[in-house]
């Protein structure tokens, strides 16, 4: 029952300092922090999560939504996807978005999909103010006009909310770089790395210190990206230790 609150190096060590007041001291770090995702703070809507509510759940909860209408909230990339892929199965799907466009923040191929693909619609400038629900399950939610402030009733099966997450690095802040979001920078990423080589795939800022999942900068936010990424980690973690082993056995020049 503790957590990591700070990282600092100590010659060949690598020491992570725990809330409780102690450390753990090792050769090499792998942080899979992972992230927190940003909620609505809709009470009505906090209270249905896992019941027609979801946060980044597209793919697992899709086939459940064949046939239905379904809301996706967001602007970014992973809206866009999650409401491709949501399209496979539901009769409808309405992605809610703030702005007013989504030049901005989607990527334009996925703009064009979304536009091409019949099932999908997208509101401009609107919002989710609440919600309602039969027997505990999500049954509608309350949209509202950003530009003339009217709120709507509209029936709806699923809402998945894709509105960013935050990352668990403030305990890194000022020692591994991390990127505007709080995600922690790796790889060919690093701005001016000192490792005094190329630094491995997903190790980061600090040599023998790697970041595993959602909390690295780039990453897939998906759990086979995860996976994939901590064996990446074990693997190139095994090489950092064998390249300070040799360079620990390696002779000065005389």
């Amino acid at each position: 029952m503790r957590s990591a609150v700070g990282l600092r190096a100590e010659d060949d060590l690598r020491v992570v300092a725990l809330s409780d007041g102690g450390s753990a001291v090792g050769r090499s770090v792998i942080i899979a922090t992972g992230v927190d995702y940003r909620l609505l703070g809709v009470p009505v809507l906090d209270e249905l999560v896992g019941s027609g509510v979801f946060y980044g759940a597209a793919v697992s909860e899709a086939t459940a939504m064949t046939g239905r209408t379904v809301f996706v909230i967001g602007g970014g990339n992973s809206a866009g996807q999650a409401a491709i892929y949501l399209a496979r199965y539901a009769a409808q799907v309405t992605i809610l978005v703030r702005s007013a466009s989504l030049a901005a923040s989607m990527s334009e191929y996925l703009i064009e999909q979304l536009d091409s693909t019949a099932n999908v619609a997208i509101r401009y400038r609107s919002q989710v103010t609440g919600g309602l629900d039969v027997d505990g399950c999500l049954s509608g939610i309350v949209m509202q006009d950003l530009d003339d402030g009217s709120e709507t009733p509209e029936p709806a099966s699923g809402l998945f909310v894709l509105i960013g997450s935050l990352p668990h690095t403030d305990w890194v802040d000022g020692v591994l770089q991390r990127d505007k979001g709080g995600f922690i920078v790796c790889g060919p990423d690093i701005a001016e790395p000192r490792h005094g080589r190329a630094p491995l795939l997903v190790e980061t800022s600090m040599p023998g210190v790697f970041a595993v999942g959602d909390v690295r900068s780039g990453s897939v936010k998906r759990v086979a990206t995860a996976v994939g990424d901590g064996a990446i980690a074990v693997q190139l973690l095994h090489r950092y230790l064998a390249l300070k082993n040799v360079a620990a056995s390696t002779p000065a020049p005389t």
